[in-house]
């Protein structure tokens, strides 16, 4: 049986959702089985409407009941001033229960994002995120600089050693470029091939 990821997003005008199917392409060649779903929106529609946020994604909405059930978890979403977006923060804050019983110590977890600007704490928002995954003995894999086009300074490009990201503008119309999607892609594979290896070993 191959072990399965669930990839968890938050997104409000798709450049994480766009970043994600790449990141799925490349879990998917690795040989694992993969589920994408979305964090529960915390705005009302209201709110939303005024930011001029796109539907969500036609996509299941995850409950933490579910997360004992991957072998692990790929986290994406935009940044809110260096950290998680409280979406974000809501759902992992209810995992007080699993975090109890020990309940996802051992699986595997990795981090993509999305910023305004080169310099809106993509790297601020992993470090931050990491702490959710050392209290509930959860193992963070780093991307590191898997993929030369991360350094490439010959235009802008998203993403650091913590993992695949786009740079969006502040009114979100810059969209996730080739190279982008292209480092997610190889995110979601190099992930896949840490989980398929440590799931086979284990099967032992």
């Amino acid at each position: 049986m191959a072990p399965k990821v669930f990839i968890i997003i938050h997104t409000i005008y798709h450049h994480i959702y766009k970043l994600s199917l790449e990141i799925k392409k490349g879990l998917e060649a690795s040989g694992v089985e993969v589920e994408l779903y979305q964090v529960p929106e915390t705005l009302s529609d209201e709110i939303l409407t005024k930011m001029h946020a796109l539907p969500k994604p036609d996509i299941p909405v995850i409950t933490v009941d579910k997360l004992p059930l991957a072998d692990g978890f790929v986290f994406g979403f935009g940044t809110r001033f260096g950290t998680m977006p409280a979406q974000v923060k809501a759902f992992l804050d209810a995992t007080g229960q699993l975090w109890a019983k020990g309940a996802l110590a051992g699986k595997f977890a990795t981090t993509f994002f999305s910023t305004a600007s080169q310099h809106g704490g993509q790297e601020s928002t992993a470090l931050t995120t990491v702490t959710y995954f050392a209290h509930h003995g959860i193992i963070y894999v780093p991307f590191g600089f898997a993929h030369p086009h991360l350094f490439d300074n010959s235009e802008v490009v998203g993403g650091s050693p913590y993992g695949a990201g786009t740079v969006t503008n502040g009114d979100g119309s810059r969209q996730p470029s080739e190279k982008e999607l292209e480092v997610a892609k190889t995110q979601g594979e190099n992930f896949g091939k840490v989980v398929a290896t440590y799931a086979k070993g284990k099967s032992l």
